[in-house]
C-alpha cells in the first residue's frame, strides 16, 4: 500500500512537474508573438503616420500650385509614376525665378504642363513612348497652352552601356536654360539616366539650371553629383520631396 502511495505521489509530481513545464513554455511563445506583434503594430504604425504626413504636404503643395497657376482644365493624376506636387511645385518656382528662354525635358507629363502654365518660353519634351508623348498633347491642347514641342526618341543602346534615347533627337539642342531629368524609366536599372550628364553638358547655357527627379535612389542620386562635379560654378542642393529633388544652380 505504501509503494501504491509513493508511486502515485511520484507520478502525481511528475505530471504537476511536466504541467509547470509547458505552462512555462506557453507564456514564453505567447510572450514571443506578444512581442512580436506589439513590434509590428509599431511599425505599421509608424508606416501608416508616414503616410499620413507625406499626403499632407503633397495636398498642400498640390494646392499651392493650383492656385500659383490658374488651370483651366483637370490637371492629370501626380504621384506614383508621375511627378509629385512638391516637385511640380518647385519646377514652377524655378520657371518663374529664372525664367528660361529654352526647358528641355527628359520624360513627358503633367511636368510638361506645369512647366508651360508656369511661363517657360519654350519647352522641349523628350519621350520614349509614343503613346505617353499622345496623351501629354492632348493634355497640353486641353489646357490650351502652346510653346511646347514634344519629341519621341525610342531608346536604343548607348555607348555608356544602358539604353537611352535616340541621340538624333538632340542633336539641334543648345543653350538649354532648364534641364529636367525624370527619363527613361530608371526602376529596374540604376544606371538608365546616367547618360545625361554626357550628352547635355556641352549643351547647357552657363547659368543653366539642372534639376533631377528620384535622388531617393542611388542611381540619380549619383548622377546629380556627377552634373555638379562638371559644373564647378554651380551647386548641388537635394530637396527632401517625396521621391528626393536634385536641384543644380549656379552660385
Amino acid at each position: 500500500m505504501k509503494l501504491l502511495s509513493l508511486v502515485l505521489l511520484i507520478i502525481i509530481a511528475l505530471g504537476i512537474a511536466y504541467c509547470i513545464r509547458s505552462l512555462r513554455a506557453l507564456h514564453q511563445k505567447v510572450s514571443s508573438r506578444s512581442e512580436r506583434t506589439t513590434r509590428e503594430i509599431a511599425a505599421s504604425t509608424k508606416e501608416l503616420k508616414a503616410e499620413v504626413w507625406q499626403s499632407y504636404r503633397q495636398s498642400e503643395a498640390m494646392q499651392q500650385l493650383l492656385s500659383l497657376l490658374k488651370f483651366s482644365a483637370p490637371v492629370p493624376p501626380t504621384r506614383s509614376w508621375a511627378a509629385s506636387p512638391d516637385l511640380l511645385l518647385t519646377l514652377a518656382q524655378l520657371v518663374r525665378t529664372h525664367n528660361p528662354k529654352l526647358v528641355v525635358e527628359l520624360g513627358s507629363g503633367v511636368s510638361t504642363l506645369v512647366v508651360a502654365k508656369a511661363g517657360a518660353k519654350k519647352v522641349i519634351s523628350i519621350d520614349h513612348s509614343g503613346e505617353f508623348a499622345d496623351i501629354t498633347r492632348g493634355v497640353l491642347k486641353e489646357h490650351k497652352v502652346r510653346g511646347v514641342e514634344i519629341r519621341v526618341a525610342q531608346l536604343k543602346a548607348h555607348i555608356s552601356g544602358v539604353d537611352w534615347y535616340d541621340t538624333a533627337v538632340l542633336k539641334d539642342l543648345k543653350r538649354i536654360d532648364l534641364l529636367i531629368v525624370d527619363g527613361p524609366p530608371g526602376s529596374k536599372n540604376p544606371e538608365a539616366r546616367m547618360p545625361a550628364r554626357a550628352e547635355f553638358i556641352a549643351k547647357l547655357s552657363p547659368k543653366a539650371v539642372i534639376v533631377i527627379d528620384d535622388v531617393n535612389r542611388e542611381g540619380e542620386r549619383k548622377l546629380a553629383e556627377s552634373f555638379a562635379k562638371a559644373l564647378p560654378n554651380h551647386v548641388l542642393t537635394i530637396y527632401p520631396h517625396e521621391k528626393g529633388t536634385a536641384v543644380i544652380s549656379p552660385k
